[in-house]
């Protein structure tokens, strides 16, 4: 990774992930290795401290079962293939469906003295992880009907949008039929031309 002092980006990391209560320390060092070998650590706790003091940086609360992150690191675009290998390993070690925030800002923009045509070179993603895809698509879904909702209260009231919310869960319903039948595409039959079983997750519950 770049030398901290002279990344180009100030990268943070912030969600909580709900653990399954027989993950171990172990398991989730390895889950997130990615991280703190981008930090330059050698272990977690080496590497769980964010760069700014005031941030709680990465904890592991083993009573809630719970993986904490609210972390800055300084890097580059590339940190991309660690949080991809990273939301690879949660999946494993996910109980629920979570969202992880990421915000990259521009170490170099300086917004009093850049010239007004030029933009900083600020990003944001959203990831999700979960030990299914039906639980990732239900904190995706989740999110979605608060943010809609959120902005559509400003001229609506709350009980007029119950449609709105209906029209969401469709979207979310063809999407995970479509992805259960892209799964099942090429399984060999069960038994005596039986279908290609179950898709693992069940459909993402719906609000009523």
């Amino acid at each position: 990774m770049a030398n901290y002092d002279n990344a180009p980006f100030e990268i943070h990391v912030h969600g909580d992930v709900p653990l399954r209560a027989d993950v171990t320390y172990e398991q989730l060092q390895e889950a997130l290795k990615p991280l703190w070998k981008y930090a330059g650590a050698k272990s977690l706790a080496d590497g769980a401290e964010s760069a700014y003091e005031e941030e709680p940086g990465i904890k592991f609360d083993a009573h809630e079962h719970m993986l904490q992150m609210c972390w800055t690191v300084g890097g580059d675009m590339d940190f991309r293939q660690s949080l991809d290998e990273m939301c690879m390993s949660l999946n494993e070690l996910a109980e629920q469906g979570a969202a992880i925030e990421v915000t990259f800002y521009d170490a170099d923009f300086d917004e009093e003295e850049a010239p007004p045509e030029e933009e900083s070179r600020d990003d944001f993603v959203m990831l999700f992880v979960g030990p299914t895809p039906a639980a990732i698509m239900q904190v995706q879904r989740d999110l979605l009907v608060e943010d809609v909702i959120h902005m559509m209260e400003r001229h609506f009231d709350a009980s007029e949008l119950s449609g709105v919310v209906g029209e969401i869960d469709k979207l979310f319903s063809q999407r995970f039929d479509a992805l259960v039948s892209s799964l099942e595409i090429g399984r060999p039959p069960r038994g005596s031309g039986g279908s290609g079983g179950g898709h693992g997750g069940r459909r993402p519950r719906h609000l009523h």
